[in-house]
């Protein structure tokens, strides 16, 4: 049976931003969230078997949540604009790896990672940013954190 891994994208490009220093290029544009997951996306490659791989990205704008509860992550803070900025590189240099990239209006990525990986037909792995975003498929599949520590499956999260 294929296997389908599937990446969190934009919990790996916060933890990239977040982890690297404030790296930049000759213009002075901001460039560590680019490197991070460059980096990550490279090693994923290399280290982990797929026949399929794609990389999911929220999309902008409300979700379902945001409609059932006005307070949903109404105390976060915005996307840092050095982030934000990178987002669309980002995007395409994804793209130039070779990873297809997925968004889906009205729902997160962790939502539609939960959807693909339960799918009956498939092995799914994950490239998630903690198990605790993908709780409701945690026994369908591997979880692989962006540390590249010890897949863990179902019983052991």
């Amino acid at each position: 049976m294929p296997t389908l891994l599937l990446v969190d994208g934009s919990s790996y490009l916060y933890r990239a931003f977040h982890a690297l220093p404030d790296l930049r290029n000759q213009a002075g544009d901001p460039t560590g969230a680019l490197y991070g997951m460059i980096t990550m996306l490279r090693r994923l490659a290399t280290e982990i078997p797929a026949e399929y791989r794609v990389c999911v990205f929220d999309a902008s704008g409300p979700t379902f949540r945001d409609t059932l509860y006005a307070e949903y992550k109404a105390h976060r803070p915005p996307m840092p604009e050095d982030l934000a900025r990178q987002i669309e590189p980002i995007h395409q240099v994804v793209r130039a790896l070779g990873w297809p990239i997925l968004m889906e209006s009205g729902v997160e990525a962790d939502d539609v990672i939960g959807t693909l990986a339960t799918r009956n037909g498939i092995n799914a792995d994950a490239a998630v940013d903690g198990a605790v975003r993908c709780r409701r498929c945690a026994l369908a599949f591997g979880l692989y954190p962006p540390a590249f520590g010890p897949v863990r499956h179902g019983a052991g999260l």
